[in-house]
């Protein structure tokens, strides 16, 4: 299942989140109230195999005194609609799970947990707390990380290269296709790009606007340059050389007699069990990989390298983003309910159960420094590590991006992809759509 309103990074966790039971509750009460002996709250979510509801019970177990009622509504448009329809009623949830793009809109409404930050700040991994500011202000914890790019496939790389494949000895466009070529040789398809709308849009295109500086603010004025028509793609040395590296992709490509297919899982399906040696996708593919029956056991992730400098933004890093925070009601809410929505907050991130059920119930990857548990998911160390060493693209902007991005460029991605436009006719696409933006 994929989202299908935002910006689509969240795509990738609602297929994570494929096994929802969609089950608002029409009783449930979203506003928080007081009880007698303790306090009650609410929290939004989307409760994937029961995961939050065992935390609840867990929680409540150990802290009987605050109550904590769940409000499970379905991943996608309508797990946004339903949230908007709280806040238009005003009552709110005290607690919800919400990704960036609705975090921007009701930030207003949202709890500053500056008071907080410092904490979360030492507890996360570096650079976390800084991706997840809303024009510098804190008011969502973040508890999962994404990360994509080029996931490669450890057996079909090292069979054709001879010997053990170190990704970080792939530092510029140049290096790629030499290894490409080498895979190639070796009767392998080099890589697969799956031509959907959503991977082409959001995913690979993004990146374009990610490259442009290691700050969110300076990417954010260079949307509004877009917007304002004064930014010029055709000299624009990061948007070109990822096309130029889209344009090697394409010519390696496992799908290129056929390339908008688009079927996720076939193409994941293909790539786990060693069809290609490079898939462009992230983490998420693991929920589709790791039951296919006789996969290849070793995977990883590397940058997709933008130049033949070594040394240029992007060529040793991976784009990683936080798509969903926890936040908390200040309209509605009272002090002694935000108080307890922070606790649970805090018990869900650190403790051993909350991280178990996190990495190992929902398959994820947790930004936190101390962790307890260790997962299944085998493309997650790789992830972890760019994490750990700082290696990683600031998608900061993503939350910036219009509701229609990747549908619209998506679709303009689509027909490069397939030769229907050159780079000359996906330009003027491209800044027509965003000087479209300009009166929002």
């Amino acid at each position: 299942m994929k989202i299908k309103a935002g910006i689509k990074l969240g795509v990738c966790t609602a297929l994570l989140l494929s096994t929802v039971v969609a089950c608002s509750n029409k009783d449930a009460s979203p506003g928080a109230a007081q009880s007698e002996k303790g306090v009650k709250i609410t929290f939004y979510t989307v409760d994937q195999n029961n995961a939050f509801s065992d935390l609840v019970k867990a929680y409540q177990q150990e802290r009987p005194e605050v109550k904590i009622e769940l409000l499970n509504a379905q991943a996608g448009t309508d797990y946004i609609q339903k949230y908007e329809a709280l806040q238009a009623s005003s009552n709110p949830p005290t607690a919800a799970m919400l990704e960036q793009q609705t975090v921007l809109k009701f930030k207003d409404t949202l709890l500053d947990l500056e008071p907080e930050k410092a904490k979360y700040e030492k507890l996360t991994l570096p650079g976390t707390i800084e991706r997840n500011l809303f024009e510098g202000k804190f008011v969502g914890v973040p508890w999962t990380t994404q990360g994509y790019g080029l996931l490669y496939n450890k057996r079909v790389v090292e069979e054709a290269i001879g010997g053990t494949f170190d990704p970080a000895s792939v530092k510029t466009r140049n290096d790629l296709e030499a290894l490409f070529k080498k895979v190639e040789a070796a009767g392998k398809a080099p890589v697969l790009i799956h031509g959907s709308d959503w991977s082409l849009g959001s995913h690979y295109l993004s990146l374009a606007y990610g490259l442009q500086s290691k700050k969110v603010e300076d990417n954010r004025k260079f949307l509004e340059g877009l917007k304002k028509g004064s930014v010029d793609l055709s000299g624009n040395p990061q948007f070109n050389g990822l096309l130029d590296t889209f344009d090697l992709l394409k010519k390696y490509n496992l799908r290129k007699n056929d390339p908008i297919i688009a079927d996720f899982n076939k193409d994941t399906i293909d790539f786990a069990k060693g069809n290609a040696a490079f898939y462009f996708m992230g983490d998420w593919a693991w929920s589709v990989m790791d039951p296919v029956e006789g996969r290849d056991k070793q995977f990883g992730i590397m940058p997709v390298p933008i130049s033949n400098n070594p040394d240029d933004y992007g060529n040793q890093e991976i784009p990683v983003l936080e798509p969903f925070l926890y936040t908390i009601d200040k309209t509605r809410a009272t002090p002694e309910q935000q108080e307890a929505a922070k606790q649970f907050f805090e018990w869900m991130v650190t403790s051993e159960q909350g991280q178990n059920s996190i990495i190992s119930k929902m398959g994820l990857i947790m930004p936190y420094k101390d962790l307890k548990v260790k997962g299944t998911n085998a493309i997650s160390p790789s992830i972890s590590n760019y994490v750990k060493e700082g290696k990683v693209i600031n998608l900061g902007m993503f939350k910036f991006l219009p509701g229609d991005h990747y549908a619209k460029l998506g679709a303009s991605m689509q027909k490069y992809l397939i030769n229907k436009i050159d780079r000359k006719g996906f330009i003027k696409e491209m800044e027509s759509y965003w000087k479209s933006q300009a009166v929002n």
